[in-house]
């Protein structure tokens, strides 16, 4: 299950982007952005965790450092019908840490080996830690793997391994992203020391050549940002990577769906079409005319109309 995902961003993949890459890609998993351990014990709970049943298979990420309450929402993720219970100890936002969770988990391996039993303790599906191969400035193996040991003692088995060190202080997210070197070897290290779990690589991917060749080493690969801005790349992962019979979608019919499924929410739940239509804004990337239909499809000036209708426009000469 863990061959190929899509990894959790926040503000990005709600169920709407979800719905919309699940067009693309049967087989791909995909994760919700972050739930916050408070957010689903203080909060709506249907908002954070309602998703459709074409979305499976789909992972819950959950962002907590106390066992209990980690332990309380798994449950609640696997009521809600998702097939894998992730917790992220990846995040390096300060926000994040000041709620002491995310990639400052990682200083503190065996909090987070008593959060994983905990969850796994009361769930039945797969209980799953993402994280980085080091926190601050500190580059030594040791650290990531001694952290990985530690946490699949506790009953984890699948580790997603964002390929760079997280700097707690000094960079923000974004930064957090591109600054770190990335140090795909140390993954690789991992998955010769821990042949009995699945290591997935995360981090900079951005082809499907470079999926391949991680997928020598790798049992898995997550890509993230590039799925997100440059969509059409999953529209051959089905077949390239799991040998499926390739897909006679198009770019227009994906795009037909998605104007259905506007429609569809607007009269069941009166989501307005400009909060799904932003997660389509990449799919002709790279294309002739894509920087007009992007307008178009952005436009919140033509918000009163109907999705097909915004479809019409975009797809004319009309400015």
């Amino acid at each position: 299950m863990h061959r190929l995902s899509v990894a959790p961003m926040l503000d990005w993949t709600d169920r709407h982007c979800r719905y919309f890459h699940r067009l693309l890609s049967r087989k791909t998993l995909l994760y919700t952005e972050m739930v916050t351990t408070g957010a689903l014990i203080h909060g709506d709970i249907a908002r954070h965790l309602r998703f459709g049943v074409e979305e499976h298979p789909v992972a819950l990420q959950l962002g907590g450092s106390d066992a209990a309450d980690l332990a309380h929402c798994a449950r609640l993720g696997q009521d809600w019908g998702y097939d894998e219970i992730n917790l992220n100890c990846g995040c390096p936002s300060e926000r994040v840490q000041r709620g002491a969770f995310g990639a400052c988990l990682m200083a503190e391996p065996q909090l987070v080996a008593d959060c994983v039993k905990a969850m796994v303790d009361v769930v039945d599906v797969p209980v799953t830690v993402k994280h980085r191969i080091g926190i601050d400035k500190t580059e030594s193996y040791t650290f990531v793997r001694d952290f990985v040991g530690a946490v699949s003692e506790a009953g984890c088995r699948v580790f997603i391994v964002h390929a760079r060190n997280a700097w707690l202080k000094g960079l923000s997210p974004k930064e957090n992203r591109e600054v770190p070197p990335l140090r795909y070897e140390l993954v690789h290290q991992l998955t010769r020391d821990f042949p009995q779990l699945t290591i997935a690589i995360n981090g900079g991917i951005t082809s499907n050549a470079q999926i391949a060749d991680q997928l020598q080493v790798v049992d898995g690969v997550m890509v993230g940002r590039e799925a997100y801005h440059n969509p059409w790349l999953m529209s051959d992962w089905d077949a390239s990577f799991w040998g499926e019979s390739a897909s006679n979608h198009t770019r227009e019919t994906v795009e037909q769906q998605m104007v259905e499924y506007m429609g569809r929410e607007a009269e069941l739940h009166g989501t307005p079409w400009n909060t799904i239509a932003r997660h389509m804004l990449g799919l002709r990337h790279g294309l002739a005319g894509a920087r007009r239909w992007r307008q178009v499809w952005s436009d919140h000036r033509l918000k009163a109309l109907p999705p097909a209708k915004v479809a019409a426009l975009a797809h004319s000469g009309a400015p």
